[in-house]
């Protein structure tokens, strides 16, 4: 588990750094986009090693409907986390959607994921979500949307996250569960 740990603090780190650090930061100059992606990899890296290796264990069964539940989220959640938003004209004035969908895709997971590991990287990673929509607020609190997409935006965003999830679920299903009823 301390991988994991260290992989969710390395993640929270190299995303805030910039927030946190703004003087550090800005005397990095462009190698500093490097720094931030090498220590992003490495986080992921961290992550995907420490809960392949953390010791499994269901705390209790989810009753199954919520497997149905879990991939509506995820499939709203691609879509937000997709230029959809910005660009349509159904949430062109939220300000966060990537942020939203990474929320949404983290409690989707806590909703199916019922062991110590998974309540450590998905409850971390929803925390940090939320975290980092507060301290961007904070940093910058005039921010004006981009002008109003069409609908064709927007669906055509969607109808892209219907084809996400399918390829996602089916690779999901490759190198773990299946995230699909009776897959």
């Amino acid at each position: 588990m301390t991988l994991l740990v260290l992989g969710i603090l390395l993640w929270w780190g190299a995303h805030l750094f910039k927030r946190v650090a703004p003087g550090i930061r800005e005397k990095l100059g462009p190698k500093g986009k490097g720094i931030v992606a090498v220590a992003l990899v490495l986080s992921i890296v961290l992550m995907v090693l420490g809960y392949r290796s953390a010791e499994s264990f269901d705390l209790a069964l989810y009753p199954p409907f919520l497997q149905h539940i879990n991939n509506l989220l995820v499939l709203i959640a691609l879509y937000f986390t997709s230029p959809g938003p910005s660009k349509g004209a159904i949430f062109y004035k939220m300000r966060h959607p990537m942020l939203f969908g990474f929320a949404l895709w983290a409690v989707a997971h806590l909703l199916v994921n019922w062991d110590p590991a998974s309540f450590v990287l998905f409850g971390g990673l929803l925390a940090w979500a939320l975290v980092e929509m507060v301290v961007i607020n904070r940093a910058e609190p005039n921010w004006t949307p981009k002008p109003k997409g069409s609908i064709k935006k927007d669906a055509m965003f969607f109808a892209i996250s219907i084809l996400l999830l399918a390829v996602i679920g089916f690779i999901h299903g490759l190198v773990g569960p299946s995230p699909f009823p009776g897959g």
